[in-house]
């Protein structure tokens, strides 16, 4: 579900990246570029707006890479805000006083698009972004000033054009930020909720095990009452036997942690209880309470040779974990005369190595994995 709605999350991101990519292409070559060559024969310099046109051009094609790869608008973005609006400039005083307002002058009517492709999604692109378009604007009202073109009819001419570029422009760009801002508020929502799911079963199974423990205890405490209550002998050896495997496994239970849920401290307690129950003795130290992030494949090599040997034991065993950040231990020593032994390590292809010794009437089977080493150990 999370990975869903991130997923949404990032098609809003590119979709309205694209959007803005998509309009800021078609204006420029659908009606500026139609414009320009229209009107070739009007311009005072030609030369210089088609120059303006390339290095707009130029611009539009650097900020679209960065928003189709990044969802943003490029690093230098006021550099090259600084070179659209010399474009700008340039085609204003390429035109004639007279087509100031006309379709030949399409640069401060279209240059907000690019504004809008370079500063997009930046942090401050709202007051970066009414920057540019006043800035825009009042290059313009300066070259109405200049040039005298100041009577109502081109005033009113300059404040439609002005006031309907600048809504669809600014309008576009905030819509599309609120957008993206919903999208990334559900997936934060959907990884919180993730979470809260996630805490929610560790504690299921945090109180599963507790009543797990608690009832074996209760079993191991009453059984033994009950011999001594039915008459048992305090000095049978075979009483005295069932106490201290009794006391042992008491022990365990009270001493382990029920705040480690993980999956290979599990199998080791299912596998351990399983022993218990065939009347064999475990001996088991308290697990280490943060066992670190497994690869696939290495939480079942670890734990194939060891459960192997315990499942085995006829009469004790051992059982210990050992755990660092880039490091897991699992070993066991039973009496198993069955298991097969290799006189040299093996090396599984999760990176895990077993190692097996026989002495004695025991084996001692260890699985160890070593991670890489967490970055910035090297001093």
């Amino acid at each position: 579900m999370p990975d869903d709605i991130e997923e949404v999350a990032q098609r809003y991101a590119r979709y309205t990246a694209i959007g803005a990519v998509v309009i800021t292409g078609v204006w420029h070559t659908g009606y500026d570029l139609t414009v320009t060559v229209s009107g070739w024969p009007a311009f005072r310099w030609p030369w210089l707006v088609a120059a303006a046109w390339i290095a707009y051009t130029a611009v539009v094609v650097v900020a679209a890479r960065s928003l189709v790869t990044a969802f943003e608008g490029p690093a230098r973005a006021r550099s090259l805000a600084a070179v659209v609006l010399a474009a700008d400039i340039a085609v204003i005083v390429s035109c004639r006083p007279e087509d100031l307002l006309g379709p030949s002058d399409w640069a401060w009517g279209s240059v907000g698009w690019v504004g809008v492709l370079l500063l997009w999604n930046r942090p401050a692109w709202r007051r970066e972004l009414i920057a540019f378009l006043s800035l825009n604007a009042a290059i313009m009202l300066a070259a109405m000033i200049v040039t005298g073109t100041v009577d109502r009819v081109s005033i009113a001419k300059y404040l439609m054009v002005m006031v309907g570029s600048i809504t669809l422009q600014l309008g576009y760009a905030a819509g599309c930020h609120t957008l993206r801002v919903r999208a990334e508020d559900a997936a934060l929502l959907a990884r919180r909720l993730a979470a809260d799911d996630a805490w929610r079963e560790s504690a299921q199974r945090i109180h599963a095990d507790r009543l797990r423990r608690y009832a074996a205890i209760r079993d191991v405490a009453e059984s033994l009452l009950e011999q001594l209550a039915d008459g048992a002998d305090p000095g049978d050896p075979r009483v005295r036997e069932d106490c201290t495997a009794g006391a042992m496994r008491l022990r365990r239970l009270i001493t382990e942690r029920e705040d480690v849920p993980d999956e290979l401290v599990s199998v080791l307690r299912e596998r351990i209880d399983a022993a218990e129950r065939r009347q064999v003795l475990v001996t088991a130290p308290p697990f280490g309470e943060r066992m670190p992030a497994l690869p696939d494949g290495v939480r079942e090599d670890l734990l194939r040779a060891p459960v192997r040997a315990l499942d085995g034991a006829r009469s004790r065993a051992r059982v210990t974990v050992s755990a660092m950040s880039t490091m897991v231990s699992v070993a066991v020593v039973a009496d198993n005369d069955d298991l097969p032994v290799s006189a040299t390590p093996v090396r599984e292809p999760s990176g895990v190595v077993v190692t097996y010794q026989r002495q004695g009437g025991e084996v001692w089977v260890n699985s160890i994995w070593e991670g890489p080493p967490a970055e910035g150990r090297d001093a």
